[in-house]
């Protein structure tokens, strides 16, 4: 389905919804007539409290008497003004419908009339949704981060966090954004809660889903890479899921994103700096703290500095298990970037010596893709086989192999399971994984 009748249908879905009229200017033909009318709305409410005398409904009405004062509205457009300001009251303005819809999983703000959305993995600009102007941008994300706790001005221009709903929200205003006010929400996938989601899907094949919930049972180290939006995150929390409910897990992310339902998980989130305080904690605190916290599991968010060392001491030390992510395209690219993360560190350490401790420490990477049509796939399960003139040796274990593209834009391709026996699979046995048997039995003796 192409872009255009992708948002097509979501307009006709989103305009069929009870009580979801949006801001479109198909109800007002007068275009600034209704830029007018919004300007005054918001502007009036800023800062205006509800009389306690007042219901809601009778404060809007009054609102709406006040700034159509000599217009003749219509019965339609009377409501479509009654839900703006409800939604700059009850909600978060104009992409108030936005959050609250399940088709969509990101929305981008760029300026006041650039809105873009991706549905269905497809990046979208959404004509229909608009501020007035930066100010009104800002007003909204501070709505928007004030239950967390977080500020946002020119002396703390930047916020990275997540909503009560688990969704990830980035927001950048000037002076660091040269454009204006820039808000992204990347909304919490509730419909991936489980690895059967992402097999009906066509993420990866069955025989992937039980190696991979045996390597996380298995207690196999795992690093899980891709690029931004590939699914990562999502991936990350479904295979954390095949954790033993008696084990003590402990979680280490910027943002809390990780939604496990084990009885004994702690999570622990970073601390940034502000012009209050100066007392940031980062990953690598939380990494060397977590040690001393008596963990069955270490699960780190994402690695992106030199907590990268912290991570592979964890897995060489005991700490059998671990999960982390990092951005990377492939297997082979996560693996360079975790050499250069810890030659960031300022540790002394010859690169021989960088590989051998992560061929050590690393059992299996796993690579997820976003897909030319939007579809997330595990293109890569490979795992470390040793270290052989000085370099790392991957061995692919699963692979998925793109052979094109059909007309409507569909990626076409196979899954393929290499005919070998994996390393870890003995390792897998001597922990007590035995159902393993049907997907590589017969290899053994090839």
């Amino acid at each position: 389905m192409s872009k255009s009748s992708l948002l097509d249908a979501f307009n006709i879905e989103r305009k069929s919804m009870s009580n979801a009229i949006y801001s479109d200017y198909e109800i007002f033909p007068d275009k600034k007539l209704l830029d007018d009318l919004r300007t005054n709305i918001v502007e009036n409410l800023i800062d205006k409290e509800i009389p306690e005398e007042k219901n809601l409904s009778e404060f809007i009405n009054e609102e709406i008497d006040t700034v159509t004062e000599g217009y003749d509205l219509t019965n339609t457009e009377r409501n479509h003004l009654y839900h703006l300001i409800d939604n700059e009251i009850n909600g978060y303005g104009p992409i108030t419908e936005l959050l609250e819809d399940k088709n969509i999983s990101e929305i981008m703000v760029n300026s006041p009339n650039e809105i873009y959305i991706e549905i269905d993995g497809q990046l979208i600009k959404d004509e229909s949704v608009s501020f007035i102007d930066d100010e009104h941008i800002i007003r909204t994300i501070e709505r928007l981060i004030e239950p967390l706790g977080r500020t946002i001005d020119t002396s703390n221009p930047m916020v990275d966090s997540r909503l009560s709903d688990g969704s990830r929200i980035n927001a950048v205003i000037p002076p660091l954004s040269t454009k204006g006010p820039v808000l992204t929400i990347r909304k919490f996938k509730s419909n991936m809660t489980n690895i059967e989601d992402f097999i009906r899907m066509g993420s990866l094949t069955p025989y992937m889903a039980r190696f991979l919930e045996a390597a996380v049972k298995g207690k196999l180290n795992i690093i899980v890479c891709g690029g931004t939006g590939s699914g990562k995150t999502t991936l990350l929390n479904i295979l954390s899921s095949f954790i033993g409910s008696h084990e003590r897990i402990i979680t280490i992310e910027d943002a809390a994103e990780l939604h496990l339902h084990q009885r004994h998980v702690i999570s622990l989130e970073t601390r940034v700096t502000n012009y209050e305080s100066n007392n940031e904690v980062t990953i690598r605190d939380l990494v060397r703290n977590s040690l001393r916290m008596r963990p069955d599991r270490i699960i780190v968010g994402e690695v992106r500095g030199s907590e990268a060392f912290d991570m592979l001491q964890a897995m060489n030390t005991g700490h059998d298990g671990s999960l982390t992510t990092l951005h990377a395209n492939s297997p082979v690219d996560a693996l360079n970037r975790l050499e250069t993360m810890i030659l960031m560190s300022g540790l002394d350490i010859p690169i021989k010596a960088i590989r051998e401790y992560i061929t050590s420490a690393i059992d299996i990477v796993v690579n997820i893709e976003r897909m030319n049509d939007g579809k997330r796939k595990v293109t890569s399960i490979c795992e470390l086989e040793g270290f052989v003139e000085d370099r790392i040796k991957l061995k692919e274990i699963f692979k998925f192999n793109q052979l094109g593209l059909t007309e409507s834009g569909s990626v076409e391709g196979e899954f393929v399971l290499y005919k070998n026996v994996p390393r870890v699979y003995k390792k897998l046995i001597s922990r007590g994984i035995n159902d393993l048997e049907d997907i590589f039995g017969k290899f053994i003796n090839k």
